[in-house]
């Protein structure tokens, strides 16, 4: 049983079977609250706490699915080429808003940790979370965070985007597809971007364009950050 928990075949067939019943409740239910990542997440926390197993057993199956994060991200250009004579004539208004995006999120996290008296490792793992996991992770390593805790943080944020974005867009009435995408992937990254997709083809084009946008730009801002950490 051991040598069954231990292989990568046990996490990767947890994680594909709990997305799988994630995306067949969110398609019977139709209801937002019903979001598949999130139905997929409470499904493979409650296997592991119910059965008692380590996480360290789950995450070797589990790290191969984490591994294709990267190339998944970058595949988001091909949809971003699509809309390259858009991009052109908008070049300014994506750059201005990735910035205030990702300045927005880096002194909201830095003022409340504050706040909250959180410490430097502390600070350190939650300043990346709107960012994409590779970039993350990587950020969050470099300034002496907690790995394991940027994770987590960038999920939450990436499904509290994927769960209220469409509500977001209606209830402030933006009807530009360019600023729904660009605010979407500025702060909830990939898995934001797979709802920004749903909306339309620019929106999901913007979305992936804002990932790798903001990811640079809280790379060279947490720089900055390390000075006040």
């Amino acid at each position: 049983m051991s040598a069954l928990l231990e292989s990568p075949f046990f996490g990767v067939t947890i994680t594909i079977v709990a997305y799988w019943i994630g995306v067949k409740i969110q398609q019977k239910t139709k209801l937002a609250i019903c979001n598949y990542m999130l139905i997929a997440v409470v499904l493979l926390v409650a296997v592991l706490v119910v059965f008692d197993i380590p996480y360290e057993s789950y995450y070797v199956g589990g790290s191969l699915i984490n591994l294709f994060l990267g190339p998944a991200t970058a595949c988001m250009a091909v949809s971003v080429y699509a809309k390259l004579e858009l991009l052109k004539k908008n070049w300014l208004p994506v750059l201005v808003g990735c910035t205030v995006g990702v300045a927005t999120s880096l002194i909201s996290i830095f003022v409340m940790c504050r706040l909250f008296g959180l410490d430097r490792e502390m600070t350190a793992s939650l300043l990346p979370k709107s960012v994409t996991t590779p970039i993350a992770t990587a950020i969050s390593q470099d300034h002496g965070g907690l790995v394991a805790i940027t994770v987590a943080a960038v999920t939450v944020t990436g499904i509290l985007g994927n769960l209220i974005a469409p509500m977001l867009v209606r209830l402030f009435r933006i009807k530009d597809p360019l600023a729904v995408g660009l605010g979407i992937g500025a702060c909830s990254h990939a898995v934001g971007t797979a709802k920004a997709m749903e909306l339309g083809e620019t929106e999901g084009a913007m979305s992936g364009l804002a990932i790798g946008l903001c990811g640079i730009l809280t790379t060279v801002a947490a720089l900055g950050f390390e000075l006040f950490l």
